[in-house]
């Protein structure tokens, strides 16, 4: 018997949950299928969240012929059957897991196929394929980056292999509780097939009652995933409360508080949520204060991924630390929060005549409009003159800080360009 996630991977793009930005209505991908035009395509995202589905549901909603190969086990003999398939049949969609592993040799093989037509690409990799993959290959294919599943949409997927009567297990009678069910959805970080995994293992491994019903709770849910529930509260929100502290801490620099709720997230096995809140962190709350801190996060977090847990824990606790013993500044993202604000409500105006594109202009040199003054041309290589539209010239909306040297260093050079005395 395949397993429940194999089972229930959809057969049409009407059965593709999520993924609304490339297959919902009027989307890219489902224009593609309803024109019945195929270009070849690179599929990229986290792990388990359905991009060989994917690839299987848009192959299934064509008339055409579709193969399914990994690029790891499967060698060049087994491309040239499907390249012969495809000169018979006139063309074969060719589904290719783990794509950017494909040797010098395969991609070879493929490249003329690809050209002309003769055989229709979609690869799915969980690595960046604007890195990982060919660029002979890349440059053949459209790329569309998945997203993971919701909470929502995990749900979505568990209540419908539990009432799915051909393929899940919509013939037993099972009672799952909202807690339990909550927590198979919560606890994957967004990987469907995971708490499809961890559901098949909570039906097969649960004891019938003496009425004939499995009845799945949440220790039961815990023990299948393999992870622990937070306690939620009556809105659900205990998840969220978590991150939010383990922010306004890191931001209030109070590394015991933060560590403690990085050791909460790591739990739950939440790295997803994890890596995402640390790096708006590094930005939105360290900054300018201490630029490298972003890219030092960045390397952490990238290391916690390669890793996984629980040597993930060791990179993300060096830079909770670090985060947290930086010194702070919001000033460049309020800064631009303020010039949105402005533009959002109508203050903009036109650019400056001399700003203008001059490149259908016979203004002197390519490309400058009449009276704009080159700052490469100067000494210092700078130049006072008008730069906003006239309506809001005098506007402001970048205020320095003086937190660590780098900001302050900016600080100095800005309040020297803008002819104001330091404080």
């Amino acid at each position: 018997m395949k397993p429940l996630a194999y089972r229930m991977r959809p057969r049409k793009l009407d059965e593709i949950i999520g993924q609304e930005h490339l297959v919902g209505e009027g989307m890219i991908i489902s224009r593609m299928v309803n024109a019945r035009h195929l270009s070849s395509m690179i599929l990229y995202g986290p792990p388990g969240i359905g991009k060989t589905s994917i690839a299987t549901a848009i192959a299934g909603s064509t008339e055409t012929a579709f193969r399914t190969l990994n690029a790891v086990i499967h060698n060049k003999k087994d491309m040239e059957i499907v390249v012969e398939e495809a000169k018979m049949s006139g063309k074969v969609i060719l589904i290719l897991d783990e794509v950017h592993r494909l040797d010098k040799a395969k991609q070879d093989f493929l490249l003329p196929h690809l050209e002309n037509g003769r055989i229709v690409l979609i690869g799915a990799t969980t690595s960046n394929p604007y890195h990982a993959i060919n660029p002979a290959i890349r440059s053949r294919c459209q790329i569309f980056e998945l997203k993971a599943l919701t909470e929502t949409e995990i749900k979505e997927a568990l209540s419908n292999a539990i009432v799915d009567k051909e393929r899940g297990f919509g013939e037993k009678h099972i009672s799952i509780s909202p807690e339990a069910l909550d927590h198979l959805a919560a606890g994957s970080g967004g990987d469907v097939r995971s708490s499809l995994n961890a559901l098949e293992l909570a039906v097969l491994s649960t004891p019938k009652n003496p009425e004939g019903v499995i009845s799945i709770d949440l220790k039961t849910a815990e023990q299948c995933l393999q992870k622990k529930a937070f306690a939620h509260d009556k809105d659900g929100d205990a998840h969220y409360d978590v991150l939010s502290a383990f922010q306004k801490s890191i931001r209030g620099s109070d590394v015991n508080a933060a560590l403690h709720y990085l050791g909460r997230l790591i739990e739950a096995g939440d790295l997803v949520s994890i890596a995402r809140r640390l790096l708006v962190i590094s930005y939105e709350d360290i900054g300018l204060a201490s630029p490298q801190a972003g890219a030092r996060t960045l390397a952490a977090i990238e290391s916690a991924e390669r890793l996984g847990f629980p040597e993930a824990r060791i990179p993300l606790a060096n830079a909770v630390i670090e985060l947290c013993l930086s010194p702070k500044s919001n000033s460049a993202y309020k800064a631009l929060d303020e010039a949105l604000a402005d533009i959002r409500s109508g203050k903009s105006g036109d650019v400056p005549a001399h700003l203008k594109d001059a490149h259908y202009k016979s203004a002197g040199k390519l490309g400058r409009g009449i009276g704009y003054q080159y700052p490469h041309d100067f000494e210092n290589g700078w130049v006072k003159q008008q730069y906003l539209p006239d309506s809001i010239k005098n506007k402001t909306y970048y205020t320095p800080k003086t937190t660590g040297k780098f900001e302050q260093a900016l600080a100095q050079v800005y309040k020297k360009l803008n002819g104001q005395q330091l404080k």
